[in-house]
């Protein structure tokens, strides 16, 4: 958190849970020095949400989502582990984990914990302090992707957010921390909940069954 003058003071941590409160967790001392806070307008962000039934709880006015980014090893789960889901919307890496007791949009990661990052979806985060702790967001990726009208929203690059977070996944690499994800195996680095691929194959080409 900050100041009045933006100087950077004691972090705190930040809760988080389902729209249930099956799922429970912490970002541990999140902001603005050790992770991005962005607003994400592209489509597979949008299909997650109305697939899981979330647009309401999620999107914003424009069809985008908040969502923090930092380092993987930096959330911790409380209760809620079994109830954990992931999903591959299309043929990209991107995981996307939710809460299968209620269909509630969680978290952003790669396929497996070799390329260590953690994208959480603000939404779930206690409302009381997630604006404080977080701050503004840095800016908003596929503005293009955006419903209405996204003129003044100040656009942020997916090559300079990369570049922002590179820094930090070389962090958990080298240090082992992404060994200490609570989304991975330790050991083999795989998703500790079973992947689904809710696309199917179109003369050859996979579709997300969304868009059908």
């Amino acid at each position: 958190m900050t100041d009045s003058k933006g100087n950077e003071q004691l972090r705190l941590d930040l809760s988080f849970s389902c729209a249930c409160g099956s799922v429970v967790g912490t970002l541990i001392k999140p902001g603005p020095s050790v992770g991005d806070h962005v607003v994400c307008h592209c489509t597979d962000c949008q299909a997650f949400a109305k697939r899981l039934g979330a647009v309401d709880r999620v999107l914003d006015r424009t069809a985008g989502t908040a969502l923090y980014q930092g380092r993987c090893a930096m959330m911790r789960l409380t209760v809620g582990r079994d109830q954990l889901a992931c999903l591959h919307l299309t043929e990209k890496p991107t995981l996307r984990w939710y809460a299968r007791c209620c269909d509630t949009p969680l978290f952003n990661t790669y396929k497996n914990g070799r390329i260590p990052y953690i994208t959480t979806v603000v939404a779930n985060c206690n409302p009381g302090q997630r604006d404080l702790l977080l701050g503004p967001p840095i800016g908003h990726l596929f503005t293009n992707e955006a419903s209405g009208d996204a003129r003044n929203l100040e656009r942020l690059s997916m090559i300079k957010l990369m570049r922002r977070f590179s820094r930090r996944m070389i962090i958990d690499m080298v240090t082992g921390d992404r060994r200490r994800a609570e989304l991975f195996d330790p050991r083999t680095l795989d998703p500790i909940a079973s992947p689904t691929m809710p696309y199917v194959e179109i003369n050859g080409h996979p579709v997300s069954k969304h868009a059908q």
